[in-house]
C-alpha cells in the first residue's frame, strides 16, 4: 500500500510553544506571520496548513498555556501541605513567570494580550473567559477543602476568596509588567496568602 502524503516535519507543541513566545513578546496585533514564521521554523503556507490563520494559532498558543496553568496549579494545591504554604507557592511560582527575563518582564500571556484582543474577538473573549473560570475553579475547590478540613473559618465564602486569589494573580501580571520590582510583587502576595488564609 502506497504512503500517502508527506509526514509531518514539525513537533506541534514546540512550534505553538515558539508562536505563543512571539505572541507574548508583542502582543496579538503586531506580531507579524514573517516573524511567527520564523519562530517556528515553518514557512507561511506550512503555518497556515498547520495551524489555520493567525487568530486561529494565537488561540491554540492560548489554549496551550492555559492547559499547562491548569496542570501546574492542581498539582501545587493539591491539599498534601499548609493552605498557606500552597498558595504562596502558587503566587512564587507566578512571578517567576511573570518577570521573565532580566531584560523584559513578560506578565501574563492572557492578562497581558489576551484580554486587549477580547473586546473585539468575541474566539479570543471565550478563551480568555473559559481559562480565567478554569483557574478560579481550582482555587476554590482547595479553599472549600481548606474550609472543611477547617484551615480557614468555616463560615468563610470560599467562592469569593477564590476570586479574590485569582483577582490578586491579575494584579501580580499587571504590575510585573509595568516594572514593579521582584520584593514589591512579593509583599503583595505575602498579604494576599495572609488575607485568603485568615
Amino acid at each position: 500500500m502506497p504512503k500517502r502524503g508527506r509526514p509531518i516535519e514539525y513537533d506541534p507543541e514546540a512550534a505553538l510553544a515558539s508562536a505563543r513566545d512571539v505572541f507574548w513578546a508583542t502582543g496579538f496585533a503586531a506580531s507579524s506571520l514573517d516573524a511567527l514564521s520564523e519562530a517556528t521554523g515553518m514557512n507561511r503556507p506550512s503555518l497556515a496548513g498547520a495551524f489555520g490563520d493567525k487568530e486561529t494559532l494565537y488561540i491554540a498558543t492560548l489554549e496551550q498555556y492555559r492547559d499547562a496553568g491548569v496542570v501546574a496549579l492542581k498539582e501545587t494545591l493539591n491539599g498534601s501541605r499548609p493552605l498557606a504554604r500552597e498558595l504562596a507557592q502558587v503566587y512564587a511560582k507566578s512571578i517567576d513567570i511573570y518577570l521573565g527575563s532580566d531584560d523584559a518582564a513578560k506578565g501574563c500571556l492572557l492578562i497581558g494580550t489576551a484580554s486587549v484582543e477580547a473586546v473585539c474577538r468575541p474566539a479570543i473573549r471565550r478563551v480568555l473567559s473559559e481559562s480565567l473560570t478554569a483557574f478560579t475553579a481550582i482555587i476554590e475547590e482547595r479553599l472549600r477543602k481548606a474550609v472543611r478540613d477547617g484551615e480557614i473559618a468555616r463560615n468563610a465564602d470560599a467562592a469569593a476568596l477564590a476570586q479574590i486569589a485569582g483577582a490578586i494573580l491579575h494584579s501580580l501580571a499587571v504590575r510585573a509588567r509595568a516594572g514593579e520590582p521582584r520584593k514589591a510583587l512579593d509583599k503583595l502576595a505575602k498579604t494576599a496568602v495572609e488575607l485568603i488564609c485568615s
